[in-house]
């Protein structure tokens, strides 16, 4: 009986891997220093936060110089301390990689309720201390991976930032045929007032990665289990977030074999412009008419593949 050979998902990730030298997490050749950034993130919301926090953490090509946590209100299982809760999640995220020199204040606990009325955080502070520092000449990266509270609240506090600041958003559809978007989505309707602040500021660098791209990006839970399960530290807890995070919302795929990591597509494109495609597109029609930028395509085998070493790398110290 002739024997078949099946690659291991090991073995098909360092083949992967292979095939990509110019975007491995090693290569910091495309820019002369790190992308000084700071995330701000929903992290309690659901899983794919912590496994791009974890990703970013481990990427050269990034300066994380803070790590904020954002509310999520408008989940029917949302607890009344949602910011809490993501702040609780960046701490132990900190914890296990190493990284508690990293600043995690905590933001804030509701929306705005309308685009001159700021929610005063920790984290807006912290922004704003942060952007005021940046040299003349350069700019603060801030990636946002749930709604836009605390930045638009910086923003609404110290409008001498708006110039020193890079805003990477995921949010929002868009249709790059009928160049249309559409607003009716999660992070944006956690809080629409902030979006729109951002959006109707003028002069104020605005990048969105949108659902529409991001959701291309989908890992397999059978490869996260050979990277991750019983490797202790980060690993473990990664796949236990995974394992007992109900997407009660989910009608399909019950078992949860598949995750949809649509927050690790934002932070590989700040990394590796070089894996992702970025048009200058018009505003939506009913806020300020100016343009932005947004990102239209991804390379995912690479995407991935950068996951799967830099994770692997670092389980193996």
């Amino acid at each position: 009986m002739q024997r078949r050979t099946f690659l291991t998902d090991t073995t098909k990730f360092a083949l992967l891997a292979s095939l990509f030298p110019a975007t491995s997490f090693f290569n910091e050749e495309h820019r002369e220093k790190p992308l000084r950034l700071i995330i701000d993130a929903d992290t309690a919301n659901e899983v794919d936060d912590l496994y791009a926090i974890a990703r970013a953490l481990l990427e050269p090509r990034l300066d994380i110089i803070g790590l904020t946590s954002a509310q999520w209100h408008t989940n029917p299982r949302t607890p009344n301390d949602s910011v809490g809760e993501s702040q609780r999640i960046n701490l132990e995220i900190l914890e296990l990689m190493g990284k508690t020199n990293i600043p995690a204040p905590q933001g804030a606990n509701f929306p705005m309720v309308n685009e001159q009325r700021p929610q005063p955080s920790a984290a807006a502070k912290f922004i704003i201390e942060q952007a005021l520092a940046t040299p003349e000449g350069e700019k603060l990266s801030i990636a946002i991976l749930g709604p836009c509270t605390n930045i638009a609240s910086a923003v609404l506090m110290e409008p001498k930032i708006i110039p020193k600041l890079s805003v990477n958003y995921l949010g929002f559809w868009y249709n790059v045929e009928t160049a249309t978007w559409s607003k009716r989505e999660f992070n944006t309707n956690n809080d629409p007032n902030a979006v729109n602040l951002l959006l109707n500021t003028a002069n104020l660098e605005f990048r969105v990665m949108t659902a529409t791209t991001s959701q291309h990006l989908v890992f397999e839970k059978t490869v996260m289990d050979e990277l991750l399960k019983g490797r202790g530290g980060i690993g473990d807890y990664l796949i236990n977030r995974w394992e007992t995070y109900d997407r009660f919302w989910k009608a399909t795929d019950k078992e949860k074999t598949m995750w949809t990591m649509w927050d690790i597509a934002i932070l590989e494109a700040l990394a590796y412009p070089e894996l992702v495609e970025e048009k200058e597109v018009t505003t939506p029609h009913d806020n300020l008419d100016r343009k932005i930028s947004v990102y239209t395509k991804i390379d995912v085998p690479a995407m991935k593949a950068n996951f799967w070493t830099s994770l692997d790398a670092f389980l193996k110290k």
